[in-house]
């Protein structure tokens, strides 16, 4: 069992912050801590916030290390896709003259920026970045000349 001693001052800000602040699992680690400031168990406290024993003792093992500003940090692990350095150069380039098909879009990628990627993933990233692919339609048959001219334009 840790041995951890608080200050009053260590005590309200504790209790304060599991209440108000922004990120929801700065609030969980505040609100662990703070009822072992208050001398719960780590059952206890694994009980009343619905985690288990090990993360109550990371959490506290983290408050003992770093205190409340280690409690406060957040940082997940979020990779980056190797295309973000080439995104204006992708928007422009599809933007002035749009993909027919994704298989077309990964191969114009590939080109732009050497990064290889199927067309499914590159489905989802132009998505992501708000372009669309163009999507060709049929002229209608045996139409009147401007009834052509309209769709033409429409698409």
């Amino acid at each position: 069992m840790l041995r951890l001693e608080f200050s009053e001052a260590e005590i309200e800000q504790l209790n304060d912050e599991r209440k108000h602040h922004p990120h929801a699992r700065v609030r969980q680690r505040m609100e662990v801590v703070y009822y072992k400031s208050q001398g719960k168990t780590h059952q206890e406290i694994g009980t009343l916030v619905a985690i288990t024993q090990t993360t109550v003792r990371n959490y506290l093992v983290l408050y003992k290390t770093g205190g409340i500003e280690a409690l406060k940090r957040v940082s997940f692990y979020r990779p980056q896709s190797t295309l973000v350095p080439h995104e204006a150069v992708i928007v422009a380039a599809f933007e002035r003259e749009p993909a027919t098909t994704m298989k077309e879009a990964a191969h114009r990628i590939k080109e732009l920026t050497a990064v290889e990627r199927s067309p499914d993933q590159v489905r989802r990233y132009l998505t992501k970045l708000g372009l669309k692919r163009r999507k060709t339609g049929q002229l209608p048959a045996k139409a009147e000349p401007v009834v052509q001219a309209a769709f033409l334009k429409k698409t």
